[in-house]
């Protein structure tokens, strides 16, 4: 069995668009005969043209049929999009205007009466003369109206579609189901479907069928770009493991690799979490400082600062970004996440894993990430994206600010805390000193998953030379409270 799908893998057309082709295993399976089916605008055509050409170039000789667009437009379409069709034959089989301005004697009778035999006989000869083995027909629901019934239609495209892939022709035929005229029946003579939709939260593609084959099921996103069509597989971190050592990587800072027992373990996931300013982000970026110390290459994705103001904020507390950049251990992406699907930002991530070798990954921040779900659900993303870095051995930090700056004690406000095996939360204290009061910022850890840490907190500042830890600080009090304080003594003692 398993030599019989390997070989059947290796017999696969490719549609000419990489995700889909991800989707369906490979391609499609050739001289059968598969579906592309949805509402206007959704990419039919277009996915069409991504399929003949292709075959081009593997040296196939394509077909495109067309019953309702004419062909100079669809010819002027494709250049639009980059696709080479001049020298692609068309069969144009739509609607001319002197159909209108001539008066037919057959108004008065059936249509598929009148027209089905000179149809017929055009599409035979063309077949006949071009000896395609890829067709695209848009769209066959046009054949309803030149059967008398719809048992007719069926027997008809039945026909046609045995005749096409007996001729040793793949077909990709597309319909234009409504609701008083569903495409049911067309979805049951197919080998496979493909299902286009256009969503209030975005494009998306899906496979409701594909004989002979599994295919990853679900909704994938998908965009229309003046390039043609880009699928983008939803991620199925299962799929994917690499073998990797689960050692402790440093921060370079002695005092907090104390306070984690080591640091953080390779392929695990650490939420930083704190309020805005506290310095959440800079902490992430010095355990990819220690790793560009080994050679390690990192990515930040920042969601909401500009990529300058991330490099000036660094490069002024001795982190040297600009350096790392110019060495390759470090990549700043900056992403504009209302642009971004989770499958469209997952597959970024999985090309930067997979084809840089990255070993850190931090997503700045949380919320960012949030606004590309458009309605989708954010915990399920966040997890298969963090579960997919976890098995490459990929070292995960989530920046999570909370909304609050002195309140109730929070790790984060949106549920996510589960996924992560390591919580480092940052804070602001009130320190009482003398006839004042100063904030300072501490850091802390609330969970380890695979070792011990220490269960204190400490002072933590960001200086011009670095990041500064203290050792654990004593007499503080209120730790989990909404105001955490220094008694006057303590302060004094500092």
């Amino acid at each position: 069995m398993q030599n019989k799908q390997e070989q059947m893998s290796h017999n696969r057309l490719s549609v000419g668009i990489a995700g889909l082709n991800e989707v369906i295993g490979g391609g499609l399976i050739p001289q059968r005969s598969y579906l592309v089916r949805g509402g206007p605008g959704t990419g039919k055509t277009t996915l069409g043209f991504h399929f003949l050409t292709a075959g081009v170039e593997v040296g196939e000789k394509p077909l495109f049929i067309t019953l309702g667009e004419p062909e100079a437009q669809l010819r002027a379409n494709a250049q639009w999009l980059g696709f080479d069709v001049a020298a692609m034959p068309f069969l144009d089989l739509s609607p001319s205007s002197e159909f209108f301005t001539e008066v037919q004697t057959y108004d008065i009778f059936s249509a598929s009466e009148v027209e089905r035999e000179p149809t017929t006989q055009k599409i035979i000869e063309q077949v006949q003369a071009v000896k395609p083995q890829r067709v695209f027909l848009d769209a066959i629901t046009q054949f309803r109206y030149l059967a008398a019934d719809e048992f007719q239609f069926r027997k008809q495209v039945l026909s046609f579609l045995r005749f096409l892939v007996e001729g040793g022709a793949t077909v990709v035929f597309t319909s234009e189901g409504t609701a008083s005229a569903p495409d049911d029946d067309l979805q049951f003579i197919s080998d496979g479907v493909i299902y286009l939709e256009l969503l209030p939260e975005g494009r998306s593609l899906s496979v409701t069928k594909f004989r002979g084959s599994n295919f990853r099921d679900g909704r994938h996103s998908l965009r229309l770009t003046d390039a043609g069509m880009e699928v983008f597989p939803r991620l199925l971190p299962e799929s994917y493991q690499q073998d990797f050592v689960p050692e402790a990587i440093s921060s370079g800072i002695p005092e907090m690799d104390e306070l984690l027992h080591g640091g953080l373990e390779r392929g695990t996931v650490t939420l930083i979490s704190g309020p805005s300013g506290v310095g959440k982000t800079t902490v992430g970026v010095q355990f990819m400082k220690e790793a560009a110390g080994r050679g390690e290459r990192s990515v930040v994705y920042v969601f909401e600062e500009s990529v300058s103001t991330l490099l000036r904020r660094c490069e002024a507390v001795n982190i040297p970004v600009n350096a790392m950049l110019k060495q390759g251990t470090l990549s700043l992406v900056p992403v504009e996440p209302l642009l971004y699907s989770p499958d469209h930002f997952a597959r970024m991530v999985r090309r930067e894993v997979e084809e840089q070798q990255t070993r850190i990954v931090m997503l700045d921040s949380i919320s960012g990430y949030q606004l590309s779900m458009r309605g989708q659900n954010l915990v399920n993303n966040l997890h298969a994206l963090c579960k997919y870095l976890t098995n490459m051995g990929v070292t995960v930090l989530l920046i999570n600010e909370v909304e609050t700056i002195a309140g109730d004690f929070r790790m984060t406000e949106i549920g996510i805390s589960y996924l992560a095996d390591n919580i480092v939360f940052m804070r602001y204290l009130e320190c009482h000193l003398h006839n004042r009061t100063e904030i300072r910022k501490a850091i802390g850890t609330m969970k380890k998953r695979v070792s011990n840490f220490e269960k204190t907190l400490r002072e933590f500042d960001i200086t011009r030379y670095g990041i500064k830890v203290s050792k654990p600080i004593a007499g503080l009090r209120g730790i989990l409270s909404a105001a955490p304080v220094w008694s006057d003594g303590v302060a004094d003692e500092d």
